[in-house]
């Protein structure tokens, strides 16, 4: 029943592969893939990708913050000029990202909010990625109108008090990945103590953040397992339980597309 919201498995580190590791996700019981767009030079990779598994694999549009430059208008356009051609379950990945590069910090603002009013104009969720930039982020969510938004907090690794601000915003969820499996990771205690089951969707962002035992590999989908017992561990669910309550939180946000897994 699981359903992975946020995975790259379009990206070329699966160009060898990819046939049969999607079909291993089906196997696995996994029910979709959702797939968020970086820039420009991803869309043909996304596009083919879900024309190939179009009941299973389900894009998102969007541009990536730390894809935005000093053209990012013209990157917009040309993003925005994709959504109005193809159906999207989602406007991602977007953010704001000050951990790599502060030197376009005011043009990822302003894309960033530029996208979430795609957002609520064409009703569809956003996937947001924020690195060194929570306070962006939520001032910008505040100045668009959170009450038009909903959506993910994608690989959430904030405090306490990240979560409960984002909680505050009724119709967000914090995306969990193989993060919280980290010997060292704050995240188990940040969801014991400042949300419940219902704040949650799982996914992997494969091929990037692999779940333990896995670290140092390639991540893939069906590690979303590994998140899922770590999950149901922390809340102190039956698996089974986590999976009826995680399927639910997602089709809250996806609703249009995920009708198509059942």
């Amino acid at each position: 029943m699981l359903i992975d919201t946020h995975c790259h498995i379009y990206l070329e580190e699966f160009d060898e592969d990819r046939d049969s590791l999607i079909e291993a996700s089906r196997e696995s019981g996994i029910k979709a893939l959702l797939l968020p767009n970086i820039d420009c030079s991803s869309v043909d990779r996304l596009r083919q990708v879900v024309e190939k598994y179009p009941e299973f694999c389900y894009p998102m549009m969007g541009l990536h913050p730390t894809s935005v430059g000093s053209d990012y208008v013209a990157e917009l356009n040309s993003i925005q000029s994709f959504l109005s051609k193809n159906q999207y379950c989602g406007i991602g990945e977007i953010g704001i990202d000050l951990y790599w590069d502060k030197t376009f910090v005011k043009e990822q603002i302003e894309a960033f909010e530029e996208q979430l009013r795609w957002s609520a104009d064409c009703s569809l969720p956003v996937s947001i990625h924020t690195r060194n930039a929570f306070p962006e982020v939520f001032e910008s969510i505040h100045k668009v109108g959170y009450e038009k938004l909903k959506g993910v907090f994608h690989s959430f690794s904030g405090s306490e008090e990240d979560a409960k601000e984002i909680r505050s915003f009724k119709s967000f969820k914090l995306g969990i990945n193989g993060m919280v499996t980290y010997k060292n990771s704050s995240l188990p205690d940040v969801l014991r103590n400042a949300t419940t089951i219902d704040d949650i969707v799982l996914e992997t962002d494969a091929p990037y953040l692999p779940p333990v035992p896995y670290r140092g590999k390639r991540n893939l989908p069906v590690y979303i397992r590994e998140t899922a017992l770590k999950v149901a561990e922390i809340y102190d669910l039956p698996m089974e339980e986590l999976e009826i309550k995680i399927k639910k939180n997602t089709e809250q946000l996806f609703s249009v597309i995920l009708d198509k897994t059942k």
